[in-house]
C-alpha cells in the first residue's frame, strides 16, 4: 500500500520543479502550465469522498488495483504529451485524470493498512505509512530536480515501475477486508464534486485573475452554496455518499478542524521554500530538493515517535506538541530566512518538520480509528478530501501574501534607486511574476533580498497558522487511549457508533 499510494504523494511536489521546463518545450500559456499542476489536485479534492465510498462498496483491494492501474496510465500519457496545439489540453486531461486515480487509490489503500492492524497497534503502523508516504512530498522535489535535467517526461514515466511493484505486492499481500455493498449516492457525487471543484478552482485561479476579479468570489460562493445543499440533500438520503452523523462524534470532528488548519500549511510549504531555494539563495531544482530534505528527515523522525505516544497514550499528547513544535521551528526560520544563509535555517526546518511529523500521523490515525470497521474508506475519504481542500486554499491565501509583501519590498527597492513611485510599482509588479527555474544570473541581487522578505511573512503566517491548530488541539481533544470496541459481523444500523 505504501507503493500505490507514494506515486500520489509524489506528485503534489514533483511537478513544480519542471514547470520552467514543461512550459517551454510544449510552448504552454502561462495559465495552462498552471493547470498542469492545479488539475491534479483539483480532482484529488474533488472525487476522494467518492473514491472512500466506492472502496467501502465495492471492495478495497479491486479499487486499489483500479486507482493504480488508472494511475499509472495517466502518468504514461502525460510523458508522451505531444507538442503543438493538443500538448496544452492533453497534459491537462491526463493531470485530472491522475488525480481522479489517486482519489479512488488512497482511501482503498489506507483502510486496508487500519483493517490490518489492531486498534493499539495502528499509531505505530500507520507511522510508518505516514512517515514514508508524506515524506515522499518532500523527496518529489529531489527527484524532479535530477530527472527534469535528463527529461521533464520523466518525472510522469517514473510512476509506471512503481506502480508495477504495487499491483505485485499487493498480488503477494492478497489483503482481505470487510466491505459494507451500497448503493453509490451519484446525486450527493455531483454536488460535492461539483461544491468542491468550483470552490477549489476559485481558490486556484486567484493568483491568475486576482482577488478583485469577481469571477473568484462566484466561483467561491457557488462552491460553498452547492456544498450547503449537498449537506441538506445528504441528510434525507437513504444511502448518502457520507454519512454525516459521523461529525457527531467528537474527536472525529476535532481531528478534522486540526488537520483542515495544519493542511494550510504543509503542503504549501513545500512550494514556496522550493522557489525561496531557487530564487533567493540561487540553487538548481535539485539543490532546492535537497534543501527540503532537511524537513522530511524531521518528519519522518518525529513521525514515528508521535505514532508510539499514540499507541502508549493517545492522540492529545502528541498532536499538540507536534503543533507547538511546528509553530515554533515556522517562527525561528522565518526569522532567519532574510539572512539567505542555509545553514543558519537548517536546524529551523528540521524543527518545522518535527512537529508536522509529530501531530499529523495521530491526528490522521485517531480520525479514521473513529469510523466502523465498515467504513474506514469513507472516514479517510472524508479526511482527504478536508486535506487537499485546505491544501488549495492555504495554496492561494499564502501565495498572495507572498506577492502582495514582495511586491511592497520591490517597489521600496526600485524607488530607493531613483524610480518615480508609478515606475517603480509597475515593475515591481512585473518582477513579481518571476518564478522558480529563472536563471540565476538574470535575477538581482536586490530582487533575491525582497523575495526573502516576502517568504519570511509567509512564514511567519505559518508559525501563526500552526499555533492555533495547537489551541484548538489543546482545548479540543481529551487525554487517554481511544478504547478497544468489538463490533457486529453484520453492517450496523449506523457505522458511527463510537463515543
Amino acid at each position: 500500500m505504501i507503493f500505490a499510494v507514494s506515486m500520489t504523494f509524489i506528485d503534489q511536489t514533483i511537478v513544480s520543479i519542471a514547470v520552467p521546463q514543461i512550459q517551454h518545450e510544449l510552448n504552454l500559456t502561462s495559465t495552462g502550465v498552471q493547470w498542469a499542476v492545479n488539475a491534479y489536485l483539483l480532482a484529488l479534492a474533488a472525487f476522494f469522498a467518492f473514491g472512500g465510498r466506492l472502496a467501502d462498496s465495492v471492495g478495497h483491494s479491486r479499487m486499489v488495483v483500479l486507482g493504480v492501474v488508472v494511475f499509472a496510465f495517466a502518468s504514461f500519457m502525460c510523458g508522451l504529451t505531444p507538442k503543438g496545439s493538443a500538448a496544452e489540453a492533453w497534459i491537462v486531461g491526463f493531470r485530472a485524470l491522475q488525480g481522479f486515480g489517486g482519489a479512488i487509490m488512497f482511501p482503498a489503500a489506507l483502510a486496508i493498512v487500519v483493517q490490518g492492524f489492531a486498534l493499539s497497534e495502528r499509531g505505530r503502523a500507520l507511522a510508518l505509512f505516514f512517515g514514508i508516504a508524506g515524506g515522499l512530498t518532500a523527496i518529489g522535489p529531489i527527484f524532479g530536480g535530477y530527472l527534469t535535467e535528463w527529461t521533464w517526461r520523466a518525472i510522469f514515466w517514473v510512476n509506471v515501475p512503481v506502480a508495477v511493484i504495487a499491483l505485485i505486492l499487493t498480488r503477494i499481500s492478497k489483503p482481505v477486508t470487510a466491505t459494507r455493498p451500497a448503493p453509490i449516492d451519484y446525486r450527493g457525487l455531483a454536488l460535492i464534486a461539483c461544491g468542491i471543484g468550483l470552490s477549489v478552482f476559485g481558490f486556484q485561479q486567484s493568483q491568475i485573475w486576482g482577488w478583485s476579479n469577481p469571477a473568484i468570489w462566484v466561483c467561491i460562493a457557488a462552491g460553498i452554496g452547492l456544498l450547503a445543499v449537498y449537506v441538506y440533500v445528504e441528510r434525507t438520503t437513504a444511502s448518502p455518499l457520507i454519512q454525516l452523523s459521523i461529525f457527531s462524534v467528537r474527536p472525529f470532528a476535532v481531528q478534522n478542524a486540526i488537520l483542515f488548519i495544519s493542511m494550510l500549511v504543509f503542503i504549501p510549504v513545500f512550494f514556496f521554500s522550493s522557489e525561496y531555494a531557487q530564487i533567493a539563495l540561487g540553487d538548481s531544482s535539485s539543490e532546492a530538493g535537497v534543501f527540503l530534505l532537511y524537513f522530511f528527515i524531521g518528519f519522518v523522525v518525529a513521525s514515528q515517535l508521535g505514532g508510539r505516544m499514540f499507541d502508549a497514550n493517545g492522540a492529545k499528547r502528541p498532536v499538540v506538541l507536534g503543533c507547538v513544535l511546528a509553530a515554533i521551528g515556522f517562527y525561528l526560520w522565518a526569522g532567519d530566512a532574510p539572512s539567505l544563509s542555509f545553514s543558519s535555517q537548517q536546524w529551523d526546518i528540521v524543527l518545522a518538520g518535527a512537529g508536522m511529523g509529530f501531530m499529523l500521523t495521530p491526528s490522521n490515525t485517531d480520525a479514521v480509528n473513529r469510523a466502523s470497521r465498515l467504513s474506514y474508506g469513507e472516514a479517510t475519504g472524508i479526511t482527504q478530501t478536508v486535506r487537499n481542500y485546505a491544501a488549495s486554499l492555504g495554496l492561494a491565501v499564502l501565495g498572495t501574501v507572498l506577492v502582495t509583501r514582495l511586491r511592497t519590498e520591490l517597489t521600496g527597492s526600485l524607488t530607493a534607486q531613483g524610480m518615480s513611485a508609478g515606475q517603480a510599482a509597475a515593475t515591481a509588479s512585473r518582477l513579481s511574476q518571476i518564478q522558480a527555474g529563472t536563471s540565476n544570473s538574470s535575477i538581482p541581487q536586490f530582487f533575491r533580498v525582497d523575495f526573502a522578505q516576502a517568504t519570511q511573512t509567509v512564514l511567519y503566517a505559518m508559525a501563526g497558522i500552526m499555533a492555533a491548530a495547537a489551541v484548538v488541539a489543546f482545548f479540543g481533544l481529551r487525554y487517554g487511549k481511544q478504547a478497544e470496541i468489538v463490533e457486529p459481523e453484520e453492517a450496523p444500523t449506523t457505522p458511527y457508533g463510537r463515543a
